[in-house]
């Protein structure tokens, strides 16, 4: 039988220390230094733990601070519907107030960015052609706990109120109900998720462990006319947050 790695032998320390009470929510852990001195194991195999740890959500680590024991949060019930979509307002604040939480974003929107090739392809148009591109963070009560980053072709919506996602007097309505101000009626939306991990820069944002584990949906807006009409990559932490599909049904006949 093979040996239990010496990192995954210190995370489950870690973890019994933890569920003992020996530190509670909120309390500092002791340094990666004397850990590792108390555990007869090197800094890295201490550190290895520790960002096993925090991708399940059982430490956080601060810049600067240290890693501490996380504060209990319940996972965020993301609710990933069209006829939400439809429904008008945002889905996200939607889903929060449901929750009896504040939902908020952060928006940052850049016009006429090049399409790069994959972003083209989902859209249906020529790489390097013109989109306004905006990015989002989303919070629960100010804590991040979803990233998007929306494409839109500029050739759609060049010209008019509707141009920048979150400027002018329909700022923040959604893609559905942005578009049909300007006489496009969307029909269908496409979701592809698959797992990954996070970078650097989402980890950041989102205050989760570098590596920690994500869901990324590939989301693309359609109009009655076929047409693509936006596309968005979204990070959805999986420690945070948990994702559920609603698929209406048809009544029979």
């Amino acid at each position: 039988m093979r040996e239990q790695p010496p990192y995954l032998r210190i995370a489950d320390v870690l973890r019994r220390r933890i569920a003992d009470r020996e530190w509670s929510p909120g309390d500092r852990l002791p340094s990666r230094a004397q850990l590792a001195q108390e555990c007869g194991v090197g800094e890295n195999v201490v550190r290895r733990a520790q960002e096993l740890l925090i991708s399940q959500g059982i430490l956080e680590g601060r810049a600067g601070s240290g890693t501490y024991v996380a504060e209990l949060r319940e996972r965020l019930r993301m609710v990933r519907s069209q006829c939400r979509e439809q429904s008008g307002g945002s889905p996200f604040v939607a889903d929060m107030s449901a929750l009896g939480r504040r939902g908020t974003w952060e928006s940052r929107t850049e016009a006429k960015v090049p399409a790069p090739a994959d972003i083209a392809a989902r859209l249906g148009i020529a790489e390097g052609e013109l989109c306004v591109r905006t990015a989002y963070e989303y919070l629960a009560d100010s804590k991040p706990v979803q990233l998007s980053t929306s494409w839109e072709p500029y050739s759609i919506t060049a010209g008019t109120l509707v141009v920048l996602p979150e400027g002018g007097p329909h700022a923040g309505k959604g893609v559905v109900d942005r578009m049909a101000e300007i006489g496009i009626t969307v029909t269908r939306a496409v979701e592809q998720p698959e797992p990954g991990e996070a970078t650097t820069e989402e980890a950041t944002l989102l205050g989760i462990q570098r590596g920690a584990l994500v869901t990324r949906i590939h989301r693309t807006y359609y109009a009655d006319d076929g047409r693509a009409v936006e596309t968005a990559n979204i990070v959805v932490p999986a420690a945070l947050c948990e994702i559920v599909y609603e698929v209406p049904t048809d009544p029979p006949v």
